[in-house]
């Protein structure tokens, strides 16, 4: 598929401090694309340049294949963290005003503003001052107003901060269906469990550097780590005198008759070799392998980076 961004070699410093240090990255049309990163990592500043907020010390941005400048901005739709409407506006006033500012005619932004409130059921509030809206209702106000102008590139910020379960499941849909009707989706959360519903690829930036990139899929596989999950009835003694060199024990939990227990596999010992020492003491009820999650993954890359041994971080989603 062919790139609708890249970001090549950017570099990007604020006075004494190195926000970003030569990194590049490839987004795919139609993709979900996952900015990652600790608080502090170069997130925000490389979403600054792609918005032409600020610009790159050194490197580039190729939109489209051509570079980057301003005839672009209308191409893209950017939903910052710290949300920003006018309070005294009314919903309706702010949509319009928004998306005209956007390219749309007063009557094509209505027609899409009425879409989207009837998606969201907020045709009641359309008179309504945006101070009068709950956080979450503002959140909603403020997603309409970013994706009015069917932009080919999406970049969101923290999107599904303030929504409820409901509305964040919501919000999800809404993403992907603009994937799947052609659009191409940036999105910075610290949300591990949404990266793997959505995304297509990830970037995890750490210190302002890129230290890992892929797709999601195979990123989980390539840190794969020989573990296995199986529950069983049967003798406990049995089963661990059958083991003996091919798996370490990490982790074993019994439940009245049923016993599970987290494996290793070491010395070239096989998923085929496990169950085959098993079977003639147990009942195998379950059995699995163990793929790392991104939020595993996240924990483990930031902190080898920084030198940490071990696996708590200070990271929280």
């Amino acid at each position: 598929m062919s790139s609708i961004l890249q970001v090549k070699g950017v570099t990007k410093r604020y006075s004494n401090h190195l926000a970003l240090n030569n990194v590049s990255i490839d987004v795919a049309g139609r993709s979900v694309f996952g900015l990652l990163g600790p608080n502090g990592a170069g997130k925000t500043s490389l979403i600054r340049i792609i918005n032409q907020i600020t610009g790159p010390d050194r490197g580039e941005v190729l939109f489209m294949g051509e570079k980057l400048q301003e005839k672009h901005i209308g191409r893209i739709g950017y939903l910052p963290e710290e949300r920003g409407l006018y309070k005294k506006m009314t919903v309706a006033e702010q949509v319009l005003y928004l998306a005209r500012l956007k390219g749309l005619s007063r009557v094509e932004a209505k027609k899409r503003m009425a879409i989207w409130f009837e998606k969201f059921e907020m045709q009641g509030w359309m008179k309504k001052k945006v101070e009068e809206l709950s956080k979450g209702m503002q959140q909603k106000v403020q997603f309409i107003v970013t994706v009015i102008h069917e932009p080919d590139l999406l970049i969101l910020d923290e999107p599904f901060s303030g929504f409820d379960p409901i509305n964040a499941q919501m919000i999800r849909n809404e993403i992907l269906e603009l994937r799947n009707k052609g659009a191409t989706v940036i999105f910075s959360t610290h949300n591990m469990g949404s990266v793997e519903e959505m995304c297509d690829h990830i970037a995890l930036l750490n210190k302002s550097e890129k230290i890992l990139d892929g797709p999601v899929k195979q990123i989980r596989k390539t840190y794969r780590s020989n573990t296995y999950r199986i529950s069983f009835r049967g003798s406990a003694m049995g089963f661990t005198h059958a083991l003996w060199t091919g798996a370490e024990l990490i982790e074993k939990h019994q439940e009245e008759d049923v016993y599970t227990f987290t494996l290793k596999l070491m010395n070239n010992f096989k998923p085929n070799h496990l169950l085959e020492v098993v079977l003639p003491t147990s009942e195998i009820l379950s059995f699995n392998e163990i793929i790392p999650s991104m939020n595993d993954i996240f924990i483990m890359k930031v902190n080898e980076e920084n030198g940490v041994l071990g696996t708590k971080s200070n990271y929280t989603e």
